[in-house]
């Protein structure tokens, strides 16, 4: 009985005393789904290279149009990828009796090995003195780019990028397999996304708000950005590839 409860989405009253039924809050529950992926939301906010792209792309004479451009393809890459993966789970059963399916660890499981093995790579490839970093040469002529190229590049740094593309999927798998109803799995998403776009959407505030004053703190946050670009990426792949092997061999030995 006790059980049946649980699956259903009840509490029972302590042993001992009379059956009582109290229905579990749906915050709660879409509460810990979007605890479960508040680190692999703040993991793609942190994204050096976008956020050194849109700061140059903000320093162009066309910044006011391509700057929100940019920032909305990332958000439209991120909410893609994330629906991709909730249509996946739900045809796919992520939850089973409101426990992640056994795939949905595997996934984690990979998606986890893929970048702690990446990160190690990144680390030692890292340039050891950080004023000897380069940025990519294609960011020489982002000044000349139409506003069409800015969306899509939003949307290849977010959706088609090594560190965010099996962040978000793994964030999707998560909420997808929490036994939430659609709307509230949708609801989920919007808030990962929502933090996930903060490392992008911070310079755009700064410049929309700042004015005059927002080029030297954008310059200092470019500068630093492009210098520890790296070395910051290699340590988020590692400890966010431990992180979702964790995850997910914590499913498959449920």
């Amino acid at each position: 009985m006790r059980e049946r409860a649980a699956h259903a989405g009840f509490a029972p009253a302590d042993a001992g005393s009379p059956l009582r039924i109290i229905r579990l809050s749906p915050e709660a529950t879409v509460g810990h789904a979007v605890g479960d992926v508040l680190g692999l939301a703040a993991g793609v906010a942190i994204s050096p290279l976008p956020i050194v792209a849109i700061i140059l792309i903000l320093a162009t004479p066309r910044g006011r149009l391509n700057g929100p451009l940019f920032a909305f393809g990332w958000v439209l890459g991120l909410a893609a990828l994330g629906a991709i993966m909730l249509a996946v789970g739900g045809t796919g059963g992520a939850s089973t009796h409101k426990h992640p399916a056994t795939w949905v660890g595997a996934l984690k499981l990979a998606l986890g090995a893929l970048l702690a093995l990446f990160g190690a790579r990144q680390w030692q490839r890292r340039p050891r003195d950080p004023s000897q970093a380069q940025l990519p040469k294609w960011m020489a002529a982002i000044d000349r780019f139409t506003p069409v190229k800015v969306l899509g590049l939003g949307l290849l740094f977010s959706a088609a990028n090594l560190k965010n593309t099996p962040l978000t999927l793994a964030a999707a798998a998560s909420i997808s397999s929490a036994g939430l109803p659609v709307p509230q799995q949708i609801g989920a998403l919007a808030i990962f996304v929502v933090i996930a776009s903060l490392g992008v959407l911070a310079p755009l505030a700064v410049y929309l708000l700042m004015g005059e004053r927002a080029k030297n703190i954008l310059g200092s946050w470019r500068d630093w950005a492009a210098q520890h670009n790296v070395a910051v990426m290699a340590a988020l792949f590692f400890v966010l590839g431990l992180k979702l092997l964790g995850d997910g061999v914590s499913v498959l030995a449920a």
